[in-house]
């Protein structure tokens, strides 16, 4: 007997047997009661055994001659088994497939793309405006009304306080003079000590002026300036061991000559640290000096940052922009101010309102560090103006905070409302060049320049860029905005168009587009305009 002839002989008595037990299951239904011993309803039927006899002769050659077909659910069970798992293996090719493929993309688009230029070493005193407080009765009361005044710095985004000079010394004799000792008439250790510790909670580092001689008649003594030096060199280390982050020394092409000019910056720069915001500032005044030689002085003293007057002492935008070309790539070295080498105010300069802000804007986007004096974020202006001008007031105005002001009259209102007006525009600035890079840090190209009005590109590898135009004429300007040569081997194209970023011009309002093949700027208007990178 073959083995599928068994198969079906082993369900024909398993189907034999399942009738049997289904009869014994069905339920009877009749009129009379349900007999004893049996449930109401329902009776057993009684079906004799029946032995399984096996198939008869007949029966077996009939189911012999005839092809064996499984049954028809095995058939679709096997069929779909089969094809689930090829269904898997195809899904499972396919996801892999794909997935190496989205990874061979991901890897050219990598290799394709332009690298990233790695960011340049920066100092604390590249990253924002230095404050200079000369005066601190002037500035807020005395030394102890600073600590209070902090929060107000630390809005603007001041990142350097210059203080001073008070340190004790008696007018043109060197002997008495001793950079530890804080002139009683200044303040006291105490408060300074307190002014430091919240200056660095503030994340404003602190410099301390030690020009020697600020009572005399010229910074410098004339005679035993080594023995000076050397004072010098011991203070600045007593003071970068208080919390101090910097010291300030004027006439520094004159100072870098003496001996112990390398002794002291040695002495500095051993104080520093890998922190930048800990890192020791030696920081030089130069006056009358051209840009050569400011750029000499770079080179060769190993001053972190010098504060030139090329600004104050070139009216001329040629002149200015030349100066700024020679400097551009020492910008991280290298402060910009309008009458900041001096301790004057920008409004010597910045006669007016629209001139104030043109002189914000130019000094926060040129490529070096913005150095502004007390109350030049508002304005502020001498006691007496036409005597400051004609430099026959040398009092310093005092500083006007006007959270604390009364409103006298009408005009009053109108100043206060330029100062907050002004404030804001600066801490617009300053907030836009620390997050943005090309300001930052980025390349500089000019652009134009005329005896009146500049413009020039700031450029950072795949960033926004930014081109800043002023005109501090009397007349309207018209600028022909066109890069140097140098630019287009470097990859750097200006667009037809650029969006305006910030204006002091009514006919350029903010986000609104301006063509770069002529930007017309009014008398004393300034513009910053922004486009990204171009492909």
């Amino acid at each position: 007997m073959s083995k599928d002839t068994e198969i079906d002989m082993e369900e024909e008595t398993w189907r034999r047997l399942l009738l049997q037990v289904d009869l014994e299951k069905q339920p009877l239904t009749g009129d009379g009661p349900a007999p004893a011993g049996e449930k109401n309803g329902s009776v057993k039927l009684k079906v004799p055994d029946v032995a399984f006899t096996g198939l008869s002769k007949e029966e077996l050659m009939k189911v012999a001659g005839t092809p064996r077909r499984p049954p028809h659910n095995r058939v679709s069970s096997a069929a779909f088994a089969c094809r689930w798992v090829l269904t898997h293996w195809m899904l499972l090719v396919l996801f892999w497939l794909g997935w190496v493929g989205m990874l061979a993309e991901a890897i050219v688009i990598i290799v394709q793309a332009p690298r990233c230029k790695p960011v340049p070493e920066m100092n604390w005193w590249n990253n924002g405006p230095l404050y200079q407080v000369s005066d601190l009765e002037a500035f807020c009361g005395g030394m102890e009304g600073l600590e209070a005044k902090l929060e107000q710095l630390a809005q603007i985004k001041v990142k350097g306080l210059v203080l001073g000079p008070f340190h004790r010394v008696q007018r043109d004799h060197y002997y008495t003079l001793d950079f530890k000792i804080i002139d009683p008439i200044f303040g006291t250790n105490d408060i300074l000590n307190a002014v430091l510790k919240k200056a660095e909670k503030k994340d404003i580092s602190v410099v301390l002026d030690l020009t020697p001689n600020y009572k005399g008649s010229s910074p410098w003594f004339s005679s035993d300036n080594e023995i000076v030096m050397e004072k010098l060199k011991v203070a600045a280390q007593y003071w970068m061991g208080r919390g101090v982050n910097g010291i300030k020394v004027p006439d520094m092409e004159l100072a870098s000559g003496f001996s112990g000019w390398s002794s002291l910056s040695a002495a500095i720069h051993s104080n520093g640290t890998a922190d930048d915001k800990k890192k020791m500032a030696l920081m030089g005044v130069v006056d009358g000096l051209s840009a050569v030689q400011v750029s000499d002085l770079v080179n060769t003293t190993d001053v972190d940052l010098v504060l030139p007057d090329l600004l104050s002492t070139k009216r001329d935008g040629v002149e200015r922009i030349k100066a700024v070309d020679a400097l551009s790539s020492q910008q991280r070295s290298v402060g910009w101010g309008l009458g900041a080498s001096k301790l004057e105010p920008l409004s010597k300069v910045a006669t007016s309102p629209d001139l104030r802000r043109l002189y914000q804007l130019l000094l926060f986007t040129l490529p070096g560090t913005p150095v502004f004096t007390y109350g030049d974020e508002i304005g502020l202006l001498p006691t007496n103006v036409s005597s400051y001008m004609m430099g026959l007031d040398k009092v310093p105005p005092k500083m006007i905070w006007d959270t604390e002001e009364s409103i006298a009259d009408e005009a009053a209102d109108a100043n206060r409302t330029e100062r907050i007006d002004l404030r804001s525009w600066f801490k617009s600035l300053s907030d836009l060049r620390g997050k943005e890079r090309s300001l930052l840090y980025g390349d500089y190209y000019p652009l134009e320049s005329s005896a009146s009005s500049l413009a020039f590109l700031r450029v950072w590898d795949q960033s926004e860029r930014y081109i800043t135009a002023v005109n501090w004429g009397k007349e309207p300007s018209k600028l022909k905005l066109t890069l140097p040569p140098t630019a287009s081997t470097e990859g750097v194209v200006l667009p037809k168009m650029a969006k305006v970023k910030l204006s002091t011009d009514a006919n350029m309002t903010a986000e609104s587009s301006v063509s770069l093949e002529s930007v017309s700027l009014g008398p004393e208007k300034a513009v910053l305009l922004q486009f990204p990178l171009v492909v």
